[in-house]
């Protein structure tokens, strides 16, 4: 029989495995008594996993919904799926959750034996993403994983960094935020070598490596690391987009998200500001939105919107012409 630890894992994977087990044939599967099998069930429910039983003959064991989410217990085929599935929403496919993403990510990663990780590295190189116009670069899932733990872990940092100029740079960083913003990634840290807070993109950090030192973190000049980040990027080439929008300021923020904000501006309307690096993606929000709308600043949008009106104009024309 095996130990008590182990058996329980393996008590744990069961239950995961089906919605309902009848207790004698769980008890078979372990190859322990019934009466053991009680004291194993005991247990997990110590450990905070809701398990229910039901007496009588046909009497039996299955997980319920808790409070609280509990460890799960995952096999091969379902840890590569998660982290996979993790890595796809850390890229920026589902808006609002690609923090908490990374932040499972790590967890994932960080325990993952390496002929697992070879299999997830392996899928993720021969799978090919679909993009949609002129999007951010994508990010490399195994960098942000690296900077997130640096992160947690309050440890130095060093990496290559390539500038917008196309300057490359050896840096040496005390890792505060990962921060997702705009369709970017941006590491906010403390630059050793700069004496100065810095906000990087991630998508221009190559190698990342962990010193091994520690640190006491510093005070962040600024709200927080969301705050710091969107300041520095107003200094970036590109444009502020101010519009005011003809619909309610929630339904507006909830669906512009980390991407801007959107303020109340009176008389049902809000007013939506974005900085950007591409017309395209404010040009495509305010179609999601579905309201009438006015371009204040810049007026390079308004020509953007004209050019996408004739464009839609012409494919739903009169047929011939």
């Amino acid at each position: 029989m095996a130990n008590t630890s182990s058996r329980t894992l393996r008590l744990l994977s069961l239950l995961q495995t089906h919605r309902y087990w009848p207790g004698p044939e769980l008890a078979d599967r372990l190859a322990v008594s019934v009466r053991t099998l009680r004291r194993d069930i005991d247990r997990l429910r110590e450990l905070g996993y809701p398990v229910e039983a039901s007496r009588g003959v046909d009497g039996g064991y299955q997980l319920a919904p808790g409070a609280a989410l509990p460890p799960l217990v995952l096999d091969d085929e379902e840890a590569v799926a998660l982290a996979v599935g993790l890595q796809a929403a850390a890229q920026g496919g589902v808006a609002g959750i690609a923090e908490s993403s990374v932040r499972a990510l790590t967890k994932v990663v960080q325990v993952m034996p390496p002929r697992l990780r070879r299999r997830v590295d392996a899928l993720r190189a021969m799978t090919v993403p679909v993009t949609w116009g002129n999007t951010a670069p994508s990010t490399d899932p195994a960098v942000l994983t690296a900077l997130a733990q640096a992160c947690r872990d309050t440890e130095r940092l060093e990496f290559g960094y390539t500038a917008r100029s196309g300057k490359r740079t050896d840096r040496h960083v005390e890792p505060l935020r990962l921060v997702s913003l705009g369709r970017r990634w941006y590491l906010v840290a403390y630059d050793l070598g700069r004496h100065d807070w810095r906000s990087f993109r991630v998508d221009r950090i190559d190698a990342p490596q962990t010193t091994g030192a520690r640190f006491l973190p510093r005070t962040l000049p600024a709200e927080d690391a969301a705050a710091f980040v969107r300041a520095s990027t107003e200094q970036v080439p590109g444009w502020t987009v101010d519009v005011l929008v003809d619909a309610p300021t929630g339904r507006v923020r909830k669906l512009v998200d980390r991407w801007g904000t959107a303020d109340d501006a009176g008389d049902g309307r809000c007013r939506l500001r974005m900085r950007v690096d591409s017309l395209d993606w404010p040009a495509m929000m305010l179609g999601a939105i579905g309201a009438d709308f006015e371009v204040v600043s810049p007026p390079e949008l308004l020509d953007h919107v004209r050019g996408w009106a004739r464009t839609f104009d012409r494919a739903t024309g009169p047929a011939g012409d």
